[in-house]
C-alpha cells in the first residue's frame, strides 16, 4: 500500500508536541480525531517493536481527545452511553467502557475517568463521541456541561517506564495502580497521570492540561531517559494486533455489537441500571451470535490490509473478513484480526483461504495471540 503526504490545515490539528518529533525523526502521520497521529520514525516497525517490549518510549496521543460531562445529571448520562454498569464506580478509576446506539452497535470504546460524581472524561478512540453526548443530553433533558478540555496526553510505555518516571516525578508515582490516576507535581505544576496506556508493556499515561508544563515534561523525557535507551514511539501495530488491543474503525464499527467483540465482561445487561440499547442487547444475548473476532494466522510474510479483506475457503464459502493484519516476528507469519463466521469457529481446523488471486494456509486462533 502506497502512503501519501498529509497536507496540514485548521480541520488537522496539529498538537503541541508535532514541531518537537519532526525533530526527532518523524516520517508519517495519520489523523485521528481530527489530529496528527505520528506513525513511523527512523526505525522499522519490527525494530519500534522490540525497543517497545525492552526500553521506554514516549508516544504523542495527543489524538485521543477528552469528551468531559460534567454537572448534576452527569453520572446518569454516561451510563445511558455504555452497558457496563457504572453504578460502583470509585472517583480516581479508569474503567474501560463500550458505547452502544440503541440498535447495540458500538459507537467507540473509550476509557472512562470518574474525577467526582459530577466529573466525567471519556477518552476516546476515532469518533465523534462529544455529538452522541450532546444528543443523549439534550433528548434526555439533563443538566449537564460537555465540552472538549485542552488534554494532550503524552503517553510512556514500556517495561523501562516504571524507572523513568520514578527518577522524574519521585516514589510516589510507583505506588499508581492499574487503571488508577492521581495527580503528579512537576516544577510545580500537578499532572493527572493514569497507569494506563495503548500496550501491554506497562507504562502511564500523562493527561497534559498545562502545555508550557507539558512540553517542559517532555523534554526532561528525552533528557533524564536516555540512560534508558528512550526514542520516541507510537502504537505499535505488531504488539497491538499480538495482544488483540482492538482499534476502533478498524477492528469493529458501528455494525458490529459488543457480544460479536468478546466484550462480554463489559455487558451488564442483568443489573438495574438504564443505557441506550439494552433490550436490543437483551435480545442479541437470548439468539445468541453467528460471527465474532478471533485471531487468524496466515502462512505469509506479506500482506496488505487497508481495508476489511474478505476471507473464502477453497470452495469459495465466506468464511469472514480480517480487519487488521501484520507480519509478526514472533510467530514468523502474518497474524490477524478477523471477524470469523459461526461455521468456521473450530480452532484446530486449518483452511485454505482465498485473498484476492492468491490462496495460503491458514489456522484460526483465540485472542490474544500473546
Amino acid at each position: 500500500m502506497k502512503n501519501f503526504l498529509i497536507s496540514k490545515s485548521r480541520r488537522i490539528r496539529s498538537t503541541p508536541y508535532t514541531s518537537r518529533l519532526e525533530k526527532q525523526g518523524l516520517t508519517s502521520y495519520t489523523v485521528y480525531n481530527h489530529m496528527l497521529l505520528p506513525t513511523g520514525f527512523n526505525n522499522s516497525l519490527e525494530d519500534d517493536y522490540y525497543h517497545l517490549k525492552e526500553h521506554v518510549q514516549v508516544w504523542d496521543v495527543a489524538g485521543e481527545r477528552q469528551v468531559e460531562i460534567s454537572g448534576k445529571d452527569s453520572a446518569r448520562l454516561v451510563q445511558l452511553m455504555t452497558c457496563r454498569d457504572l453504578s460502583k464506580s470509585k472517583d480516581g478509576r479508569c474503567y474501560y467502557c463500550p458505547i452502544i446506539d440503541n440498535k447495540g452497535g458500538l459507537i467507540n470504546d473509550p476509557v472512562v475517568l470518574r474525577h467526582s460524581i459530577e466529573k466525567w472524561w471519556l477518552s476516546i478512540a476515532d469518533s465523534d463521541v462529544i455529538l452522541y453526548a450532546k444528543g443523549l443530553a439534550i433528548g434526555y433533558d439533563l443538566k449537564v456541561n460537555i465540552i472538549e478540555p485542552n488534554v494532550n496526553i503524552l503517553a510512556v510505555q514500556g517495561p523501562k517506564s516504571y524507572i523513568l518516571m520514578e527518577k522524574i516525578l519521585g516514589e510516589k508515582i510507583r505506588g499508581l495502580k492499574f487503571f488508577d490516576f492521581d495527580y503528579f507535581e512537576f516544577k510545580d505544576t500537578d499532572h493527572l497521570i493514569a497507569r494506563s496506556g495503548w500496550s501491554k508493556q506497562g507504562g502511564y499515561e500523562i493527561y497534559v492540561e498545562n502545555t508550557k508544563s507539558g512540553l517542559e515534561l517532555y523534554d526532561s523525557l528525552f533528557d533524564i531517559g536516555k540512560e534508558f535507551n528512550i526514542r520516541p514511539g507510537y502504537p505499535n501495530l505488531i504488539e497491538r494486533i499480538e495482544s488483540a488491543l482492538l482499534s476502533c474503525g478498524n477492528d469493529f464499527d458501528n455494525n458490529d455489537n459488543p457480544f460479536e467483540c468478546g466484550f462480554d465482561k463489559f455487558i451488564n445487561i442483568d443489573s438495574d441500571v438504564e443505557f441506550i440499547g439494552k433490550n436490543e442487547l437483551k435480545k442479541i444475548q437470548t439468539k445468541g451470535i453467528t460471527r465474532k473476532l478471533m485471531g487468524i494466522i496466515i502462512e505469509t510474510k506479506t500482506i496488505n490490509v487497508s481495508g476489511s479483506i474478505e476471507l473464502k475457503d477453497k470452495d469459495n464459502n465466506i468464511v469472514g473478513d480480517m480487519r487488521s493484519g501484520v507480519y509478526s516476528p514472533n510467530f514468523k507469519k502474518v497474524i490477524g484480526i478477523a471477524m470469523i463466521n459461526k461455521p468456521f469457529w473450530n480452532v484446530s481446523q486449518e483452511y485454505q483461504i482465498v485473498i484476492g488471486n492468491d490462496i495460503y494456509q491458514a489456522k484460526l486462533c483465540a485472542l490474544p495471540f500473546i
